[in-house]
């Protein structure tokens, strides 16, 4: 493998030093990113750890993202790109590259995302301190909007940029049934775990929820109280999807709930999970996948009685109530200015 990084250290590095730093992959998956992939290939380029690997995979754009990767690639030759003619979906062309990754370490980068230049740094570090079974490495993230403004931190920090809040690290397997809290572009994660795990699973429509019920069932996460990515929130993102009649998401999360159900092994593993399914029943109902909710519900019934409201949610379903329009303004209303409810805000 050879560097793309580039880098011009202050000091000379031994060249020995460099050898036994371990090799990290980054697998950046594009599709329709013309405006920012440039942007996030850059921010490989530009990290300050000598032995980075970068792939990249172009997934069926219909916009310029191609000829913007290639532009990029004749500067930098030793990134390996890989232009899929059609779309095929965001695991299978994780997967690609993950079968061509040498690293010891993968970072699954979206070609709207950036890393900051100590990333890769910091955390291939802390991997290698670390002892026991650990499988992830993820960190604080700054969100940016289109144009690279910062507007929010995934986890609030105090005046020295530390996290406010307590944020799960070590065994978090039923952390991640009750919630989310990891923000996902900032993991870094053990390549031999992925390939143990045979990848993303190409049946689903996203990636994270199943890769985190899957791993943190064997293995543990570090948390490294760091801002050491910006994460892009656009209009199209995968995030609003998730509220529109008929998307995928909340199907795939159902099969993640069986996977789920399938690996707890105490009480509390199983509370957490019908924390998650409620959650996910009132979204099947508010985004009017009404059977879907339903086959949530059944899901539930395994752990524990529904309870008095998701009991009505759930009676509710076989109305079909047309309610979708109206969620989604509560939402766009919840998120204005105007709100009682507080935004995360810039320290």
């Amino acid at each position: 493998m050879i560097s793309v990084t580039g880098q011009s250290n202050p000091l000379p590095m031994s060249p020995y030093l460099n050898q036994i730093k371990p090799w990290v992959s980054v697998i950046c998956t594009s599709y329709n990113h013309e405006a920012y992939v440039e942007q996030a290939l850059q921010s490989v380029v530009d990290q300050t750890y000598p032995n980075v690997e970068l792939i990249v995979i172009d997934n069926g754009s219909t916009d310029g993202s191609a000829d913007v990767i290639t532009r990029f690639v004749s500067r930098h030759p030793a990134v390996r790109f890989l232009p899929n003619p059609t779309n095929l979906g965001l695991n299978r062309a994780f997967n690609q590259g993950l079968a061509l990754a040498g690293g010891r370490y993968i970072i699954d980068l979206s070609a709207d995302d950036v890393l900051l230049p100590n990333r890769i740094s910091l955390q291939a570090d802390l991997f290698e301190e670390l002892a026991g079974p650990y499988a992830v490495v993820f960190s604080n993230a700054a969100y940016i909007d289109e144009q690279g403004t910062e507007t929010a931190l995934h986890y609030p920090v105090d005046e020295h940029g530390h996290t406010r809040v307590k944020v799960p690290s070590g065994d978090v397997f039923r952390n991640i049934l009750e919630s989310y809290f990891i923000c996902t572009p900032t993991m870094m994660m053990r390549r031999d775990v992925l390939n143990e795990l045979g990848g993303y699973d190409e049946t689903l429509s996203f990636e994270d929820f199943d890769f985190w019920v899957r791993s943190s069932r064997h293995y543990h996460y570090a948390y490294l109280d760091e801002v050491l990515t910006q994460k892009r929130r656009l209009a199209d993102s995968m995030q609003s999807q998730v509220i529109m009649p008929g998307n995928q998401l909340l199907r795939s999360s159902l099969a993640v709930c069986y996977k789920a159900f399938d690996r707890c092994t105490a009480p509390s593993d199983y509370k957490a999970l019908a924390k998650r399914i409620r959650k996910l029943i009132r979204k099947a109902f508010y985004t009017e996948q009404f059977d879907l909710a339903i086959q949530f519900g059944q899901l539930l019934q395994y752990i524990e009685p529904p309870g008095v409201l998701t009991t009505l949610i759930l009676s509710l379903s076989h109305l079909h109530l047309p309610i979708n329009s109206l969620y989604r303004h509560y939402l766009k209303w919840r998120r204005s200015p105007q709100s009682p409810y507080p935004q995360v805000k810039l320290v």
